[in-house]
Order: C-alpha cells, then structure tokens, then sequence
C-alpha cells in the first residue's frame, strides 16, 4: 500500500502545521485501542482532499480500485441501492481509508452480521448555536443525562465530539432493532427536555430550537447514521480529538481543546480505553425491558 502527499498541511494555525503523515501517524499510534471499536462494521468515509479547513464530501461506497484484502460490508437500502462498505479491521484497512483525506472515522452502530441490531444506543449532546452555550454547559446536560440512563440501571460511558459536544453511548444487549432503540432514545430525550426546559431541548427542527440550550440529539440513532468515533480527531483549528472521559472530569469540567491529535496517544498509554466496557460481552443492558 502507497500512502500519498504525507507533506500536505491538514491543519494550520496556532498549533502550527499538522501535515497527513502526522493524521496518520497519530492513527497508526492509537490503533491498538481503536481498531476493536471499528472491527466488522461498515465506515462511511468523510473525506477532506484539502485538508481541515477544505471542502468536505460523504463517500458510501468502496472505490474502485481498492486493494484486494480490503474487506467489504454489503448492505441493501431501502432505496433500492445495494452498497460496499469498506470495513476497517486493521492497521493497513485503517490507514488505507484516512489516507484517502478521511480526519474522523465514522462507523455504522451496528456490525455487518446483522446491520439492523445495534450494540449500543447514544444520545449526542450539541449546543444550540444560538445564544453563546459553553461547553460547561454541555457537560452539566451530560450528567443530566447520566442520572436518568443510570436510574434504569444503564451504565453510560461519556466523551468530547472533538468538536463543540459530548456523546454518551450505553451498551446494549444486541436484540432490538436500530428503529426500536432510536423510537426509545427519542422517549427518554423529549422528557429530558420536558424536565429540564431551561438546559436541554430535543426539537428536531431547527429553527425552533430555544437559544442557550443543548439539544439532547436522538434522530442520530436512525438506521444508516453515524457519528464520529471515538479517538477520531475533528477539522477543527487545533486538532482536537473526540476523547472518552471519566464521570469526575465532566464534574471538574475539562475543554474540547484539552484533548488533541499531539496528546491523547500518551492518554491513552497512562489510563488505557475508558471506553472499553463498549465492548465487553457482560454488563450490556437489556433494552427490550425499557421498550
């Protein structure tokens, strides 16, 4: 495999020049903690040829020409279009797709063996462009939310987008479907909300979303979304990575920029993957006695 154009600045600014040959670099040092949160599942691709501050475009299917070993995921839409997914399930798969322009990686929610039964459900907390919500802000709506998933006895892992939010994932027990488990995230996100009108909101339309508020987002759990993974570093001006946190961090309080491409492979060396209970066989909450 031939990776290209390693000089081409992908981010600039105050943090100085972070060329793609540092993207991939950072990739290839954090792949062993990230790989089994990609393994068997579809990747949609976001490319960005010009780097951070470039244009960028969604990429479904698998171009051709891709390597022979690159394994592929079919998956059949309801529209009609049948399409080949490239699977990132190791280094050179994983290397292969970011050296295609991709800066965040983002997966399906659910593995290629059953593309319609998701591992876990999530809620993706953003703030309301309007009226100047700070991240502190954010991380208050993260316990929130904490509270009412850990009193029907989930247990939610929580992590910066990399971007302006948080994401909280539970893991699940691998039965409802992805409609169910998006018909349930919906429930719980519009009583939030209800609960707590002057922090969260979960109006799907825009326009209608009340200024100052973090919008509780359950429409990401609709089959073929996805979000961006974890350990994914975001086009934003210092490189900010979409880092899992402990529940006493988010009560300190920490900054999106507190976590970047240049600091969280020596993170992840000190603590390891908080999130790795994503991936554990036991502990998975049983969804269908909420449903």
């Amino acid at each position: 495999m031939k990776l290209t154009n390693l000089a081409k600045p992908f981010w600039s600014g105050r943090g100085g020049v972070i060329t793609k040959r540092d993207l991939l670099q950072y990739y290839a040092d954090v792949s062993p903690w990230l790989l089994p949160h990609l393994r068997g599942r579809a990747m949609v691709m976001k490319r960005y040829p010009n780097g951070a501050a470039g244009k960028c475009f969604f990429m479904k299917r698998v171009p051709q020409p891709h390597p022979d070993w690159l394994e592929t995921c079919t998956i059949d839409h309801k529209s009609g279009n049948v399409i080949d997914f490239p699977v990132v399930n190791d280094l050179a798969s994983l290397l292969w797709v970011v050296n295609l322009g991709c800066i965040d990686l983002n997966q399906w929610y659910a593995r290629c063996d059953d593309v319609d039964r998701p591992d876990y459900l999530h809620f993706d907390l953003d703030p309301v462009k309007k009226g100047g919500v700070t991240f502190r802000k954010v991380l208050d709506a993260a316990l929130v939310v904490r509270k009412a998933l850990e009193t029907l006895g989930m247990h939610p892992l929580v992590k910066t987008t990399g971007s302006a939010g948080a994401h909280i994932y539970v893991p699940i027990v691998r039965e409802p479907t992805q409609k169910q488990v998006w018909t349930f995230a919906k429930a719980l996100a519009q009583a939030l909300a209800a609960r707590h009108p002057k922090l969260l909101t979960a109006e799907y339309r825009i326009a209608d979303r009340p200024a100052g508020r973090v919008l509780v987002d359950y429409n990401q759990n609709a089959w073929g979304r996805t979000l961006a993974s974890v350990y994914s570093p975001r086009p934003k001006p210092r490189a900010s990575v979409s880092t899992p946190l402990t529940w006493d961090e988010v009560e300190r309080g920490v900054k999106i920029e507190d976590f970047r491409i240049d600091n969280v492979p020596a993170r992840l060396r000190k603590i390891g993957d908080l999130w790795k209970p994503l991936l554990a066989a036991r502990g998975r909450f049983r969804l269908d006695r909420v449903l």
